[in-house]
């Protein structure tokens, strides 16, 4: 069945939302839980899934995406199985950027119809979750349907931030309202009890599709919307047998640096929503990393990844990405450390002690809380961040402050003593 099947995992627009965190990369190739990137769950759940033949469609700060999936995804000479990557481009048909999810399949089409299938599975590159795709193509196929979306149930105050679809009791999809802010309350539909009890009715799109290949082409070559959410799927629900798949595991999407922040440090509860620990694990690029070494840290409620030198005093309820070196008598509380891409050298480490500038990775006696530290940061000793109440947005030189949160952007340098 899953052999019938193609996958295009969306890259994504600008990430507004995400910045500092996507000023240099795209949404998917932003590191999360300390070693993977947000577009190894996608592709992780298609190849649990038995789907093997997936395209990553790409546009914008696309380098470090493309590297990745280039260093990760190999498979033998003998498979058919590929990621490949279809990067935006100029064609004698379409001089433009993408305009939007539907537009961006629309032109790849030409790359899918070498390829033999009967249908298209299309996902996004910035959401968090562990889903068995294969059970959905299977309801879609026995259901006879032409589109399946992926739906979750949600409470009245999610509504508004959501596609909200109404089902019937065979799951047809009736209507679809993009985002309403009020009057949604007849567009409750049936879930199951355990989603009744904690309010959640109405079910929202997930933004995961299967097209039948016939349809796909169809619909896409008839027109020019540039969305499936906002145009495509709606226009196609009077005319087409369109399937809800409903879904009640753990599912987020990662738009912004609150959610963001709450799903990484959501890893470290003792059973997380989302289970790392899970036969079906999440693949990423290999690294022959050595193990991580820590000397007398106490450690509570955290995890830290492969190849970290770790003297801190105190780390609570934080995610230590690869690569970090923690000096001594540090204490980091609620953060998120995304590592770093290499070592200094013990040349590079006695030259900058010299010079006494800081060395990649956070110094002595920091005090850092409520934070996220891109990569390749150098943080001096005796430096301070966000311990001292709420700290207003902004967005400066070396940091930016969101909801609360502050980001260390990638490559920052912050000199020793600072406050922040």
């Amino acid at each position: 069945m899953t052999s019938k099947v193609i996958s295009i995992v969306l890259g994504g627009g600008q990430g507004s939302r995400l910045a500092p965190l996507t000023l240099t990369r795209s949404k998917p190739a932003v590191p999360i839980a300390g070693k993977y990137r947000l577009v190894d769950i996608p592709i992780s759940n298609c190849l649990h899934s038995g789907i093997d033949r997936i395209f990553v469609l790409t546009q914008f700060n696309s380098a470090s995406l493309n590297k990745h999936i280039k260093n990760t995804y190999h498979f033998s000479t003998f498979s058919t199985a590929f990621v490949d990557i279809l990067a935006a481009e100029q064609t004698p048909t379409s001089a433009g950027w993408f305009q939007g999810t539907a537009d961006a399949v629309r032109q790849s089409l030409h790359h899918l119809a070498v390829h033999e299938f009967d249908y298209v599975l299309i996902l996004s590159g910035d959401q968090l979750y562990q889903m068995d795709f294969e059970a959905m193509i299977q309801q879609h196929i026995d259901k006879g349907a032409e589109i399946s979306i992926a739906t979750i149930p949600v409470d009245a105050a999610d509504v508004p931030g959501f596609g909200i679809l109404k089902t019937d009791e065979n799951s047809m999809i009736t209507s679809f309202v993009e985002k309403p802010k009020t009057d949604f309350e007849n567009w409750a539909s049936d879930v199951s009890d355990e989603m009744k009890e904690q309010g959640r009715i109405y079910l929202a799109s997930m933004g995961i599709y299967i097209f039948n290949r016939k349809l796909l082409y169809e619909l896409l070559e008839g027109n020019d919307h540039p969305d499936f959410g906002k145009e495509i799927i709606p226009q196609s629900i009077a005319g087409h047998k369109v399937v809800s798949y409903q879904y009640e595991g753990y599912w987020t999407d990662i738009g912004t640096i609150k959610s963001f922040f709450e799903a990484n440090l959501g890893l470290t509860d003792d059973i997380p929503k989302f289970n790392l620990f899970d036969k079906n694990h999440i693949y990423t690029r290999a690294r022959m990393l050595p193990p991580t070494k820590i000397s007398a840290t106490m450690l509570e409620k955290s995890i830290v990844a492969d190849g970290c030198i770790i003297n801190a005093k105190h780390i609570k309820h934080s995610l230590i990405g690869i690569r970090t070196r923690i000096g001594f008598d540090t204490e980091i509380e609620s953060c998120y450390v995304m590592g770093s891409d290499n070592y200094q050298t013990l040349e590079d480490i006695a030259e900058a002690k010299k010079s006494n500038s800081p060395i990649m990775g956070i110094g002595d006696r920091c005090c850092i809380k409520n934070a996220i530290i891109d990569k390749n940061t150098y943080i001096g000793d005796d430096v301070t961040i966000n311990c001292a109440g709420v700290l207003p947005d902004g967005d400066f030189e070396t940091y930016t402050v969101v909801d609360g949160i502050v980001i260390i952007k990638k490559r920052a340098v912050i000199a020793s003593g600072t406050v922040i």
